[in-house]
């Protein structure tokens, strides 16, 4: 199971990304083991709004609703555990949806996270060290 992160969603959808190639190939190896987590998408969807535009907007949420991509909605344990990884590493102003991944990935023993953010996903020691995808691969 890879859990998504908002970055590698926004280089899934965007073929200008540089970051587009690494990330496509990556989850055309196993579409079905990507996770998104209920945090990222309304971050994702503003971005792709005013990134990529209103188009790109409407096929991602279409995409959603058809189940082109699995959503986990969480448990309150996740809120918890995000406010607990929050706490831990202050130092890194860590916002809800990075911290929620974290914990999205602990509970569900993730095997990886797809991120672009190493500054802070790299900082963080996670339970079940799941790997980062791309650096990892």
């Amino acid at each position: 199971m890879i859990i998504a992160d908002t970055g590698a969603i926004l280089a899934l959808l965007d073929k200008g990304d540089r970051h587009h190639p690494a990330i496509r190939a990556l989850y055309d190896e196993g579409p079905g083991e990507w996770l998104l987590p209920w945090a990222i998408l309304p971050e994702v969807d503003y971005l792709v709004a005013s990134e990529l535009g209103a188009r790109a907007q409407e096929v991602f949420l279409a995409d959603l609703a058809e189940g082109a991509f699995v959503v986990e909605y969480g448990k309150q344990q996740d809120v918890i555990r995000a406010s607990q990884i929050a706490r831990k590493y202050g130092a890194l102003r860590l916002g809800l949806v990075d911290t929620v991944v974290m914990a999205t990935a602990e509970r569900l023993h993730a095997d990886a996270i797809a991120t672009l953010d190493l500054r802070h996903f790299a900082s963080v020691t996670l339970a079940g060290s799941p790997r980062l995808f791309p650096r990892d691969r």
